[in-house]
């Protein structure tokens, strides 16, 4: 059974940092080599966005509301894919996901951003909250 777990959530001051990681398992590394992976996050009351991609020649997309603050990152041997979060704002908070499917293009920018519902591998979640 493949499963994509989170962790790394927590509560933070604003201003503060958190390193997200998805771990794979049940499903060799190789396979979600050429893969587009994503991080989603969904805000009490809002709608599930997605917040940064990389794919599988590592390239990466971020929304407006990260870019320069949050880092995606894969390492294809330990089946992990991570999320560094750095200058939390209030408004980061929310519960946070990890996706993979075979997907091009493999963005969160554009006119053709992916979806939640495009992914037919993801996690369950961690909660980020940041406070004032």
């Amino acid at each position: 059974q493949v499963q994509l777990v989170e962790s790394g959530g927590g509560s933070v001051q604003a201003g503060g940092s958190l390193t997200l990681s998805c771990e794979r398992s049940g499903i060799e590394y190789s396979h979600f080599r050429d893969y587009c992976m994503a991080w989603f996050r969904q805000a009490p009351g809002k709608e599930r966005e997605g917040v940064a991609t990389i794919d599988g020649d590592g390239r990466t997309t971020y929304s407006e509301s990260v870019k320069g603050r949050f880092t995606i990152s894969k390492d294809n041997a330990k089946n992990d894919l991570s999320l560094q979060m750095i200058s939390l704002k209030s408004e980061d908070t929310g519960m946070y996901y990890c996706a993979a499917e075979n997907l091009v293009p493999c963005t969160v920018a554009g006119d053709a951003p992916v979806r939640w519902a495009d992914f037919g591998y993801g996690g369950q979640g961690t909660q980020v909250t940041v406070f004032s």
